[in-house]
């Protein structure tokens, strides 16, 4: 029996449209497949960050050589400055010191240029 006015079966419960189940899904696994990399990326010590490693990622979804990346990754790494470096403590400002980033990314906001 349908209630008046009510298109669906009195106790059943409204479901997401198929279209926002299969994105969900489909964020979900893009998420799950990202941190599965990260954790790799950390055991083999790669150094990359979670950024970093969604932009690889990316670019290899849209059809980029990895060979190629991987070697571009070399390459920008040993420019790079060393770890240590770039974890040195920052000057102080008003008397307190801005906290260093725990990775440097190999893409830093200087090199986004469109």
């Amino acid at each position: 029996v349908l209630n008046p006015g009510s298109h669906h079966l009195p106790g059943a419960e409204a479901t997401a449209p198929p279209e926002m189940e299969t994105e969900a899904a489909a964020a979900r696994q893009a998420k799950e497949s990202l941190e599965l990399a990260f954790q790799l990326s950390q055991i083999l010590d790669t150094g990359l960050d979670r950024h970093t490693l969604s932009l690889l990622m990316a670019l290899c979804d849209r059809g980029a050589n990895p060979e190629a990346l991987a070697a571009l990754v070399r390459e920008l790494s040993s420019a790079a400055p060393p770890a240590a470096a770039a974890a040195a403590p920052s000057p102080m400002s008003n008397g307190t010191a801005s906290p260093a980033p725990a990775t440097a990314s190999l893409f830093p906001s200087g090199l986004r240029r469109p």
